[in-house]
């Protein structure tokens, strides 16, 4: 029996396809946005690997406060079937996140995994979500698309956290390879490194409601609001 066990093990084909969906490859449109690291390096904020790691802490910490609290909660209320608070979940991050690039980027990266998403993992849920988006019913953040899709792959809730948090991390580390003078295995290393944090995040933020979420973070705004404004630019935000 014990044997028989070992031999069954987790379910490997639900863990692939998390993974297919934390990749930093998927064509979501991660590519075009900074999250604020285009201003960082040129206001000399971040300039070597130290500043770097910095900046990705803060990132990671404000993002867990904010995305990682709608994410949270649009996850149990798609698993329990609950739509309307999911599109609350939305809504609430939305008018949280100040700054038009930074909705921009919400916006567009959460159409774009839900339309991905659609053509290889379609469920009831995500078609009323993207048609209402479509509509313009609901602006269709980026973390509360992941929540709808990776709920509906079975994943837990802190696996939804885990992989909206490293797929953040990857998309400021694949931005710094771009505008700094780094190379690949040091952002691997620092990668590395952010994940210690998620464990920590995830219990700091999984009992906060909607009306709790925070993100109180000044140099974040400050590199945010100076790309608004920059003329030279290769990033989205």
């Amino acid at each position: 029996m014990k044997i028989q066990a070992q031999l069954v093990g987790p379910d490997l084909s639900r863990l692939t396809r998390l993974l297919q969906f934390a990749d930093s490859t998927l064509p979501v449109g991660a590519f075009s946005f900074s999250q604020g690291l285009e201003s960082a390096v040129q206001l000399q904020v971040v300039h070597d690997a130290a500043t770097l790691k910095d900046y990705l802490t803060l990132v990671l910490r404000q993002a867990a406060y904010m995305d990682g609290v709608a994410l949270l909660n649009a996850c149990r209320a798609a698993s329990r079937g609950e739509y309307e608070r999911v599109v609350e979940a939305d809504h609430a991050l939305w008018i949280r996140r100040v700054g038009e690039e930074q909705q921009m980027m919400l916006a567009r990266m959460g159409k774009k995994f839900a339309e991905l998403a659609a053509t290889i993992a379609p469920s009831p849920m995500l078609t009323r979500w993207l048609g209402d988006i479509r509509q313009g019913a609901t602006p269709g953040c980026f973390p509360v698309a992941q929540a709808i899709i990776l709920d509906g792959l079975g994943a837990h809730e802190a696996e939804a956290f885990t992989v909206h948090q490293y797929g953040l991390a990857s998309m400021v580390l694949n931005a710094a390879l771009r505008l700094m003078r780094i190379d690949h295995v040091t952002t691997q290393r620092l990668l590395f490194d952010a994940q210690s944090s998620t464990d920590d995040h995830y219990r700091a933020v999984r009992s906060l409601d909607l009306e709790e979420m925070s993100g109180f973070a000044p140099m974040f705004e400050i590199v945010v609001a100076h790309h608004t404004r920059t003329h030279l630019r290769l990033f989205m935000n």
